[in-house]
């Protein structure tokens, strides 16, 4: 986007802004007679946005080096309470929208599409066994839901007794409420040791040989080569279930493998799933308004560089529309 072109919804909303500053309501923002951008943007929630947000911050500050992006993760929970409460501008949100989210305020714009793994140490003894007949979602529901398989022979066949140790997120976070849905469940009813965050959880798989966890795409994979993060391996879930890795259902090897598997529908959704940028109500601050138009528009195409998937243009063309107040 040319900084120095913006839409009438962006134009319009200056003087609310401006506005809301004299009453002492909102930070100061402001567009120049010239284009030219001024403000603060803040950013808070899904460790699962947070590399892509950063990125399009990095972005759009280049364009607008008069505007200030301030991103920090700490989950999708915290990321949709501080929208609600008007402590930041945008929550990432990894999940869906509640209603009673959406009736406190919340206003969901889908920006980006990733997928959550099971993921495993790469040393695992039976990883070569798992390789061949994959884990099948049965399996998973004994392990994170009903307790019932406790050794690694139990899931791949084998008669390996090493005890699986499972992990979940002890934070309220979209990957685990994305994972336990894919399971017919609540993030509450994940059983295992729960650890915060995603980096958190993939360090847990690194250390942990007989580790079971589940992490986003960019956090099991490397950004920079494709491949899994030293020490992670991505368990092949077994879609159909006929007991072994078919060759539409071998693409864990590297990151873009696995995008492609989400865009075509072989990896199922959930787990596969929209990542939103969540406002309280829809927002009317200049700066703030033109931010989300980069990311609806140019933004875009930063989302396959960063290890995520474009929204297709039906959604983005309804949350522009939406931005806009039609």
């Amino acid at each position: 986007m040319n900084k120095k072109h913006f839409t009438i919804a962006t134009l319009s909303a200056v003087v609310l802004a401006l506005s809301l500053t004299a009453c002492g309501g909102k930070k100061e923002s402001r567009v120049d007679a010239d284009g030219t951008l001024h403000g603060e943007i803040s950013l808070s929630g899904a460790f699962a946005l947070y590399p892509l947000a950063v990125q399009w911050a990095n972005e759009f500050q280049k364009l607008h080096p008069d505007v200030k992006i301030d991103v920090s993760a700490g989950g999708a929970g915290k990321g949709v309470t501080d929208a609600i409460a008007g402590v930041v501008d945008f929550g990432m949100v990894s999940r869906d929208l509640s209603a009673a989210e959406e009736e406190r305020g919340a206003v969901g714009f889908a920006v980006a599409k990733d997928a959550v793994v099971p993921t495993i140490n790469s040393s695992n003894p039976v990883y070569n066994d798992l390789k061949k007949h994959g884990i099948t979602r049965d399996d998973l529901v004994a392990l994170w839901i009903k307790g019932e398989k406790k050794t690694w022979g139990q899931v791949a066949g084998t008669s390996d007794a090493t005890p699986i140790v499972v992990y979940t997120r002890s934070d309220a976070c979209g990957a685990a409420e994305t994972w336990a849905l894919y399971l017919g469940k609540k993030q509450e009813d994940l059983k295992g040791t729960a650890v915060y965050g995603d980096p958190g959880l993939a360090a847990a798989i690194q250390k942990d040989l007989n580790g079971l966890g589940l992490n986003n795409i960019g956090y099991a994979y490397d950004t920079k080569t494709g491949k899994p993060n030293p020490g992670i391996a991505v368990a092949p879930i077994d879609v159909n279930g006929n007991g072994q890795i078919d060759p539409e259902e071998d693409f864990y090897d590297t990151k873009e493998g696995v995008i492609k598997a989400i865009s075509d529908g072989r990896y199922p959704s959930p787990p596969a799933r929209d990542l939103y940028f969540v406002s309280n109500g829809v927002p009317t601050d200049p700066v703030v308004v033109a931010f989300l138009e980069y990311i609806l528009t140019d933004g875009q195409k930063e989302n396959e560089g960063q290890g995520y998937i474009e929204i297709p243009q039906d959604k983005l063309d309804a949350g522009l529309k939406k931005l806009k107040g039609n």
